[in-house]
């Protein structure tokens, strides 16, 4: 917490106000974007690379024919597709994870405002205020990690479909005909 407060001090004052909830939602929205990172990193980099290499094993090959080269290049082809795909469940459920974290800060921040109630037995704002900043922080946070969670996964999941939808295609021009 020392870090925080002398590099992001405002990072600190908003989970103080946030709590324990708003925490585990940043860490959830580090989680989404690094994978969403690492995601975009292959597909503009590393794919294009493997698919070479799938092109240059199967031209490697001399009998092209047979059941088992069939295979081998199904194989290769199903491996391709298999890395494309990678993560995108982790990062979905991830970012159905979030708006739900936020509704569970909210209900924590609500049951601090009973709280307050019940403990000064008025309806005092400043008593109260705490409880309704922490459920609007962690609602606010938790809606908006899985809103650009979502465009950034949308974003390279149709990346990752365009290439998976046009692998077939690329083999067939690199010197792999399509079965």
């Amino acid at each position: 917490m020392v870090f925080i407060d002398t590099v992001l001090p405002w990072l600190g004052d908003l989970l103080a106000m946030g709590g324990n909830i708003l925490a585990l939602i940043l860490i959830m929205a580090m989680l989404i974007w690094s994978l969403l990172c690492e995601r975009i990193y292959y597909l503009y980099f590393l794919y294009p690379e493997q698919l070479r290499s799938a092109v240059r094993l199967w031209e490697a090959r001399e009998d092209k024919v047979s059941w088992y080269a069939l295979q081998y290049r199904e194989h290769l082809r199903h491996r391709i597709n298999a890395d494309l795909n990678r993560s995108f469940g982790l990062i979905s459920t991830i970012i159905k994870i979030c708006p739900l974290l936020g509704l569970l800060g909210t209900v924590a921040g609500m049951l601090e405002v009973f709280d307050a109630l019940a403990a000064t037995g008025t309806n005092n704002p400043r008593s109260m205020a705490a409880g309704v900043s922490k459920a609007t922080v962690s609602t606010l946070a938790g809606m908006v990690v899985a809103i650009f969670g979502l465009l950034g996964s949308r974003f390279t999941e149709n990346r990752a479909v365009a290439e998976r939808s046009a692998l077939p295609a690329r083999l067939a021009y690199l010197g792999v005909e399509d079965a």
